[in-house]
């Protein structure tokens, strides 16, 4: 029987096989801005506060979607709406395709409710699996929201010097923004009702890194 809470860590695990870890939630774009390592963690509050709450809002309704028997894909126009940089359009496809491959070797239950091997965006495709796993809304937006902060955090080590223990305590002190962000939109059940929090300079830098010859991470 599935542990919903086992289900929760193994999809926080940049060690899953989803490709994951070739994401910087756009850090990647940002230090090559100009962004230090003093600006890291305001940078993923403020992705917290903007296009991640996009991104879980999403998760939840998709999830709302599929436990009542609706199409989980009737949010995807509603997302990408609020998503309006092709670059993060792309990008949350290719990382969605990546979990719905995984989905459909663990999970198969997935792919009767999302086309297999599809560019499906990733926050429909975590709500799905949260869905069929037993996750509940709050475990979803948490999921979201704690996988966009880790991914800034852990890009960053990469990116700047940065001590690891000082990273660690970024991502300590970004809680009560994950929570502030799960509580905004775990009751969500309408595809309208998802915030539409933008975030320009985000979006510009997506657009900037897609055209990057020399990068190290996709987006």
């Amino acid at each position: 029987m599935t542990s919903p809470e086992v289900v929760a860590l193994m999809l926080a695990d940049a060690r899953l096989p989803t490709g994951g870890h070739t994401q910087s939630a756009g850090l990647e774009a940002a230090v090559r801005a100009g962004l230090g390592v003093a600006g890291v963690a305001d940078y993923a509050r403020s992705r917290l506060a903007t296009v991640v709450r996009v991104e879980a809002g999403t998760a939840v309704v998709a999830r709302h979607l599929a436990r009542t028997g609706a199409d989980p894909l009737l949010v995807v126009p509603h997302w990408a709406a609020r998503t309006p940089s092709r670059a993060l359009r792309s990008v949350a496809g290719r990382t969605g395709r990546g979990y719905l491959r995984l989905a459909e070797r663990i999970w198969p239950a997935v792919v009767d409710l999302l086309p297999r091997d599809s560019e499906t965006p990733r926050p429909v495709v975590l709500g799905v699996i949260g869905a069929v796993t037993g996750l509940t809304a709050e475990q979803v937006a948490r999921l979201t929201a704690y996988d966009d902060a880790q991914t800034v955090v852990a890009a960053s080590l990469k990116l700047l010097p940065v001590d690891p223990a000082a990273a660690a305590g970024w991502l300590v002190g970004l809680h009560p923004d994950i929570e502030a962000c799960v509580a905004v939109v775990a009751g969500l059940t309408d595809p309208g009702r998802i915030p539409a929090c933008g975030a320009p300079l985000v979006d510009s830098y997506a657009e900037q890194h897609a055209t990057e010859r020399m990068r190290l991470f996709h987006g």
